[in-house]
C-alpha cells in the first residue's frame, strides 16, 4: 500500500500551525460561529487531551481576524455577507498549560508574564496588583482599538489540580483566581466574549461563584461534539488512515472500525449526544498503526485510585450500571467532596451511559475498553501489590494458566495475589477486598478470554471460556469449598455447556476472612 504522507495533528494545539502546516483538520468551526454570534461568556469542561486547547486557539484566530486560516471551512461560508466578520478584536489568551505550579508564587508568576507581554503591546505600566493591571489593560485595549475585549482562558484548573494534595497551596491559588478573574464581573462593559476551559469545574472558585453570567455549556446537547471526534467525522476525515490501519492489522475496513469503536469511542457529554471518540488515542492509533492505550498512558490517575481505595468504593459498580448522579452533582467538584463521581466523570474515566428523564438521573460507566482496562490495571495494585510486580503472579500469568487448563497454576497465582493484600486498621472488611480483587482480576481477564463476572442470584459467580476450556467458579467466605462446588451442581450452572465439546472445570473456592487468604480450592471435572 502507498505510504501515508498525510500529517496527523498529534499534540498540535495551535490552529495557525495546523492550518499552515497542512495537517488534517476535523472542521469544528460551526461551533465557533454559533458561539461568537451569541457573544456570551462560556465555560467548557472536557477531559485532558481532548482538543480544548486547539478549539481555544481557533477562537483566538477568529477574533484576531485571521480570515486566511479559515479558507474552505464551514465558517467561511457561514460568514458570507457579514460585513462585521473577521474584524480584529483585542484578545487576551491565558494559557495555564506547560507550567509547574508546585511553588508558592508559580501562579502569580504566570499571570505576571502574560500581563507584561500585553502591557508592552498597549503601552501600560506594570504597576499595582495583578487584578488592577488586568483591569487597566481591559480599559486601555478597548479605548485604543475601539472594540471590546476577548478573554480566553485555557486549562484554568491546572494550577489547582497539580496541588490537590497540598491544601495550603490549593487554597492560595484559589484566592489568586478570586482576586484576578473576579475582575471580569465588574468590567463586563469592556468584554465582547469570554471562554474558559478546564478539566474540572471547581464549584467554590470565584470564576464560577462570582461570574454568574458564565454559561456552562459542558452538558449542552448542541455542543456535545465540540471536542473529540464523532463517527461521521472519523469516516469523512480519516478514510485513508482507516484503510491503512485495517491492512496493518489484517482486518476488513468494517472490522477495523468496530475495533476502533470498542477501544476509543463511547464518550457522551449529553444523554442524547452522539458518541465521541478520544481524539488523542485515535490519532496515535493511526500514526503507530496499532490499537494501544495511548490516552491512558499519558497520565496515570494516582490520586483517584488512592481515593477510591481509601473510601472503600465498591468497584463492581463501574460495570453494573448502578453509578447514578444528577447534573448538579456531575458538574460540581470539590476537593473535600466524598463523592468521587464528579471528578471521575470530568477527568474522562467515566461517561454518561444512560439517563432517566423522569428522575433526571444520569448513569455513569466506563466509555470504552482503553479506559476500563487501563483504570482497573492502575487500581488493582492498590489492593494487591503483587498484581503489578511482573513476577509471574499477574493477570498475564493467570491467562497462560487458563489457556493451558492448569488449575493448580491458577490456584497458586490467586493465592499469591490474596496473600499480598496489605492490612491496616483502617482497611475495609475482608469481604470488600475479596469481592473487589476478584472483580478486577476477572474483568481484566476479559481482554484475553471470554469472562463474565456475576453478582445476581441464580448465576455462577464467574464463568471463563477459552477455545478449549470452560471454567465455572463459585466463591465463598468462611464456608467450605465443598459447599461452593455443591452449589454449582445443585443450581445447574454447568447445564448450558452439557453439549459443549470443551472440557468444563467446576471450581469451588473458599476464602478465610480472619487470615485474609485463599483457604480451599476444589476442582471437579
Amino acid at each position: 500500500m502507498a505510504e501515508n504522507i498525510r500529517q496527523l495533528p498529534i499534540g498540535v494545539q495551535s490552529f495557525e500551525k495546523l492550518r499552515q502546516g497542512g495537517y488534517i483538520y476535523v472542521d469544528k468551526t460551526r461551533y465557533v460561529y454559533n458561539l461568537v454570534h451569541s457573544a456570551g461568556q462560556y465555560f467548557l469542561s472536557r477531559p485532558r487531551r481532548f482538543g480544548k486547547s486547539l478549539f481555544l486557539s481557533t477562537l483566538a484566530a477568529y477574533w484576531e481576524g485571521r480570515k486566511e486560516l479559515f479558507e474552505g471551512l464551514a465558517i467561511e461560508e457561514m460568514e458570507k455577507g457579514n460585513k462585521e466578520a473577521w474584524q480584529p478584536y483585542p484578545v487576551f489568551y491565558f494559557d495555564f498549560n506547560g507550567e509547574n505550579y508546585q511553588h508558592d508564587t508559580a501562579l502569580e508568576d504566570v499571570l505576571d508574564k502574560h500581563l507584561r507581554e500585553w502591557e508592552a503591546i498597549y503601552g501600560c505600566q506594570a504597576q499595582g496588583t495583578l487584578s488592577g493591571r488586568f483591569q487597566k489593560l481591559l480599559i486601555t485595549a478597548a479605548e485604543k482599538t475601539g472594540r471590546r475585549c476577548v478573554v480566553l482562558v485555557d486549562e484554568y484548573d491546572k494550577p489547582l489540580l497539580e496541588v490537590l494534595e497540598k491544601d495550603e497551596l490549593e487554597e492560595h491559588n484559589k484566592a489568586v483566581f478570586k482576586g484576578f478573574f473576579g475582575t471580569l464581573k465588574s468590567y463586563d462593559k469592556y468584554l465582547q466574549f469570554v471562554f474558559i476551559t478546564g478539566v474540572t469545574k471547581f464549584s467554590k472558585v470565584s470564576i464560577f461563584s462570582d461570574l454568574n453570567q458564565l454559561n456552562d455549556i459542558s452538558l449542552y446537547q448542541k455542543y456535545a461534539g465540540i471536542c473529540g471526534i464523532t463517527e461521521a467525522e472519523l469516516a469523512k476525515a480519516f478514510a485513508p488512515e482507516i484503510e491503512e490501519l485495517a491492512h496493518q492489522l489484517g482486518l476488513s475496513r468494517d472490522s477495523c472500525l468496530a475495533k476502533l469503536k470498542k477501544m476509543y469511542d463511547g464518550y457522551h457529554f449529553h444523554p442524547q449526544g452522539e458518541g465521541i471518540y478520544n481524539p488523542f488515542s485515535l490519532l496515535k492509533a493511526f500514526d503507530e498503526r496499532n490499537l494501544g492505550a495511548y490516552w491512558f498512558a499519558t497520565g496515570t490517575p494516582t490520586f483517584l485510585v488512592r481515593r477510591l481505595k481509601t473510601m472503600h468504593f465498591d468497584v463492581r459498580q463501574f460495570t453494573q450500571k448502578t453509578l447514578e448522579t444528577n447534573d448538579r452533582i456531575l458538574s460540581d467538584y470539590r476537593t473535600d467532596n466524598p463523592n468521587p463521581l464528579p471528578l471521575l466523570y470530568q477527568t474522562g474515566y467515566l461517561t454518561i451511559v444512560d439517563y432517566d428523564p423522569q428522575a433526571r438521573l444520569y448513569t455513569l460507566g466506563f466509555p470504552n475498553e482503553e479506559v476500563k482496562y487501563g483504570f482497573l490495571e492502575s487500581l488493582l495494585p492498590e489492593y494487591t501489590p503483587e498484581a503489578g510486580s511482573g513476577n509471574g503472579k499477574d493477570i498475564f500469568a493467570l491467562r497462560r494458566r487458563l489457556l493451558a487448563g492448569d488449575t493448580d497454576g491458577m490456584r497458586e497465582i490467586l493465592t499469591a495475589l490474596f496473600a499480598s493484600i496489605p492490612y491496616t486498621s483502617n482497611d475495609a472488611p475482608f469481604e470488600h477486598y475479596f469481592q473487589s480483587v476478584l472483580y478486577m482480576v476477572f474483568t481484566l481477564l476479559d481482554q484475553f478470554v471470554q469472562c463474565e463476572v456475576h453478582s445476581s442470584r441464580g448465576r455462577a459467580d464467574c464463568i471463563v471460556e477459552t477455545e478449549q476450556f470452560v471454567y465455572i467458579f463459585e466463591f465463598k467466605v468462611d464456608k467450605p469449598a465443598q459447599e461452593a462446588l455443591q452449589q454449582i451442581e445443585d443450581k445447574g450452572y454447568a447445564a448450558p455447556f452439557a453439549a459443549d465439546p470443551r472440557q468444563v472445570f467446576k471450581i469451588g473456592v473458599s476464602f478465610d476472612s480472619e487470615k485474609r487468604s485463599l483457604a480451599e480450592w476444589l476442582v471437579n471435572i
